[in-house]
């Protein structure tokens, strides 16, 4: 199991671990998650790990739905800051202990703010990676906050 299945275990949080064969050549995660596991696109979220006021500066996750775009203005006002960009992948993939593609949003290598989409606050459970790819975790938005802090903010276009 994953540093996040392993927490979730340990804090007694309600969740399903959903698991798929991924196909290496399949283009965005999301979607493939949506194909393999049959939900729907509104109820699967992923984790993007952004910078917040320049490279190298702080980190912050940003838990979306896989549908649409995230709103990086949003996102920067959300998290007390002037400006965020998608922060560089081995950057994101050193802090969260993840591999991008499988970032979770929970079991983090080093504890990074999150915010989770208020759309996410409109399903009895959502879907996010349960930390490698073709591994996802079913949980309430709910028990997903009270296990990563998460803060929610409409982050999503």
């Amino acid at each position: 199991m994953t540093p996040g299945i392993n927490l979730l275990k340990k804090k007694k949080i309600k969740h399903t671990v959903h698991s798929f064969k991924h196909d290496p050549n399949a283009g965005a995660y999301g979607d493939e998650v949506v194909e393999k596991l049959g939900f729907p696109a509104e109820r699967v979220f992923k984790t993007i790990i952004v910078a917040l006021d320049g490279v190298g500066k702080n980190l912050c996750g940003a838990i979306v739905p896989v549908t649409g775009l995230t709103d990086l203005k949003h996102v920067a006002k959300a998290a007390g800051a002037k400006k965020a960009a998608m922060a560089d992948p081995k950057e994101a993939e050193r802090a969260t202990g993840y591999i991008t593609g499988g970032i979770s949003p929970v079991g983090h290598k080093k504890r990074i703010p999150l915010l989770l989409d208020a759309q996410a606050m409109d399903h009895p459970t959502i879907m996010v990676s349960g930390g490698k790819r073709g591994l996802e975790i079913e949980l309430s938005p709910q028990d997903l906050i009270a296990v990563t802090g998460a803060k929610v903010a409409s982050i999503h276009k």
